[in-house]
């Protein structure tokens, strides 16, 4: 069965024929080739697929594709303004944060998820959102690292 839904998505108005299989990491990468999400466990265990889901961060690979109608979206695609990069990306590169780049889109949405809702998250709280996440080139103390300084630079930017 073939529905059409329609959503945001990085700011864009989206209309995607979907089956009611599909997830929402299908729609984005398959019919829409938005390939930063990435494709990793398939059962929310790992984070390469986080997105940003009306203000929260979700795993796209455990949603069916039915609740984008409506919705809105932003993925890594959609976060950075130009060719300048987000803060956040700024700030895990600067730390050495970044190697094979297969995990980061979805740290990286964690965090704009987190410090979007709350710039003053406690390490704590900061600790739990990279805990959905795992990473086998950086070892976790780069991006630690990366996740304070992203923390603030975004408090800088919000006082500037």
């Amino acid at each position: 069965m073939t529905d059409t839904i329609q959503f945001t998505l990085n700011g864009a108005p989206q209309a995607v024929a979907i089956d009611s299989a599909d997830k929402i990491i299908d729609v984005l990468r398959e019919h829409l080739n938005l390939t930063g999400t990435k494709r990793g466990c398939d059962d929310g265990t790992c984070g390469a697929c986080t997105i940003v889901l009306n203000g929260d961060a979700r795993k796209a690979c455990l949603f069916p594709a039915a609740k984008l109608d409506g919705a809105t979206v932003l993925t890594i695609e959609g976060l950075q303004n130009g060719s300048d990069l987000h803060p956040i990306q700024k700030a895990l590169i600067e730390a050495g944060a970044v190697q094979c780049g297969y995990c980061i889109p979805g740290i990286v949405l964690e965090l704009y998820a987190l410090y979007t809702k709350n710039i003053d998250a406690s390490d704590d709280e900061i600790k739990t959102a990279l805990s959905r996440h795992f990473c086998r080139c950086t070892g976790y103390e780069a991006i630690w690292d990366g996740a304070k300084l992203a923390q603030q630079a975004m408090k800088n930017q919000l006082n500037s």
